[in-house]
């Protein structure tokens, strides 16, 4: 028993000062290993490091995008003097651990600064910039600007500016349904002119279409008019051939057509004399063959 106990001790011992000596560092932080205050060195690839005991210690730092999101709206002025809330965040991480900790030290006074810098480039920017700039038209090429901007005095902490973006622009409640209303007038405006050009424009059609329309039936009635006139020449070309073949039988049957027509209706009532040359085949049926 008095054997094992120096064995244990030492055991004890050794693991006591592998524990002072032993340290991991995450795959998501920085590692600044420290030395009576000074730094000795950053270790940057996650694993088990090690330092000397009671003479060393660490800090870690955070390695990954870090993001700054507005607490509330900001209010900025355009070009136009008009306020806008703008509401922003920023997407940031530590790019410099040693020169992060030797100028701000900690992420709450690195944010703080951040944030100033991020304001004072929304304000600048904003400040050139119309509603229109800031809401669609110029709205990337704004957040780029400020990001730059940003970004070349966040490197000054070892910070780097990775995004900054407008998740809202708009307008304060006192002046919001006076833009709205502005807005809506123009577009009403707009609406109108387009309605409008469009009505001009199906005017413009319509008449086109009955201008060929008449013209189509001005060319049908044409070719109606020259084939009736070519199909009543044709006509009369057989009838006069017919007649010349045997005039009496044209006569017979020009006749019997009339007497057809004649007493179609039982109503139908007709005044002629008897002896007429209307009645020539009733008096004499024979005639109808004495020209053949």
């Amino acid at each position: 028993m008095q054997k094992i106990m120096p064995t244990l001790l030492a055991i004890f011992g050794i693991l006591f000062v592998a524990s002072l000596s032993l340290f991991t560092v995450d795959q998501r932080q920085y590692a600044m290993v420290f030395q009576f205050g000074e730094v000795e060195r950053v270790i940057k690839q996650p694993g088990i490091q090690f330092k000397i005991p009671l003479l060393q210690n660490v800090r870690y730092f955070d390695s990954r995008v870090l993001t700054i999101d507005a607490e509330a709206p900001e209010l900025f002025n355009t070009r136009e003097k008009k306020n806008v809330l703008v509401d922003s965040y920023v997407k940031w991480r530590i790019a410099d651990v040693e020169q992060f900790y030797k100028t701000v030290g900690s992420e709450t006074a690195a944010v703080a600064r951040l944030k100033q810098t991020i304001n004072d480039g929304l304000r600048a920017e904003f400040g050139q910039k119309t509603v229109a700039d800031v809401i669609s038209g110029k709205r990337d090429e704004v957040m780029e600007t400020v990001r730059k901007r940003a970004d070349a005095d966040a490197r000054k902490i070892g910070v780097e500016i990775l995004d900054v973006r407008l998740k809202r622009v708009d307008f304060p409640d006192k002046i919001s349904s006076s833009v709205y209303d502005r807005m809506q007038s123009e577009r009403r405006t707009v609406a109108s002119q387009l309605r409008s050009e469009g009505a001009a424009e199906a005017e413009q059609i319509r008449a086109e279409a009955e201008k060929q329309r008449d013209v189509l039936l001005a060319e049908a009635y044409n070719k109606a008019q020259r084939l009736k006139g070519e199909g009543d020449a044709k006509a009369a070309a057989i009838y006069a051939e017919a007649y010349g073949r045997s005039p009496e039988f044209y006569a017979f049957w020009r006749s019997m057509d009339a007497y057809k027509e004649s007493f179609k209706n039982k109503s139908d009532v007709m005044v002629l004399d008897p002896n007429s040359e209307f009645f020539k085949y009733f008096k004499n049926p024979q005639a109808a063959t004495k020209g053949k």
